[in-house]
């Protein structure tokens, strides 16, 4: 597998098509993947929510929230999520895709969205209400099955899946933000086979607390 993960993932999206997911009574909510090249490694950012937010307190998240009403579309609300978590201005972003919809326990159905930094590194700037730390974990890690967990997960249909869990420098990345990144995770690495499970997580309601 190619060590340019970036441009790996620029190529694959570039011709994916995102699947939706029919649930009109949820509430429109988008992320951020958000990726950067320094110094021979590349690296995704994630955040450390704080103890103070309304939704998923002292978990980690990719940068994101809910759709508001000026927002042109979940493309932008993806990116004024992320200037408004982390001070990454909307114009040093470049968007390469979009991943299928998830939706979540409180209800979001979130449109995951995928960009790279214009420059690196970058001086993030975590809001102080919403993020008490800033996680850049290089994509060789996230990618490397010795820093991965399957854990079993009962369905609100009774039946039993596994639901991934990430570990990075004493984080545990898990719920719906491991399962959106272990489906960019498995677009790297050509493994079709987990679409179906990513297809069953992505209806999930009610039995996980991210």
């Amino acid at each position: 597998m190619s060590n340019d993960y970036i441009g790996l993932a620029r190529e694959i999206l570039a011709g994916y098509q995102p699947r939706p997911v029919e649930k009109p009574a949820s509430r429109d909510a988008a992320v951020l993947l958000l990726m950067y090249h320094d110094a021979g490694t590349e690296h995704m950012i994630f955040t450390v929510r704080t103890n103070t937010v309304e939704h998923h307190k002292g978990q980690i998240s990719f940068p994101g929230g809910g759709r508001h009403g000026a927002d042109e579309d979940l493309a932008t609300t993806a990116l004024r999520e992320t200037w408004e978590e982390i001070g990454v201005h909307p114009d040093h972003v470049e968007l390469i895709g979009r991943l299928d919809e998830v939706i979540t326990v409180s209800d979001f159905r979130v449109a995951p969205y995928v960009g790279v930094l214009r420059h690196a590194p970058y001086e993030f700037v975590p809001s102080p209400i919403e993020v008490a730390e800033v996680v850049e974990a290089p994509l060789r890690h996230l990618l490397d099955p010795a820093n991965t967990k399957y854990e079993p997960r009962t369905l609100p249909d009774g039946t039993t899946t596994v639901s991934p869990a990430y570990l990075y420098n004493g984080h545990r990345i898990w719920g719906a933000t491991a399962r959106m990144l272990e489906m960019f995770l498995d677009m790297l690495r050509g493994d079709a086979a987990n679409q179906e499970r990513h297809q069953q997580w992505a209806r999930l309601r009610g039995g996980d607390r991210e």
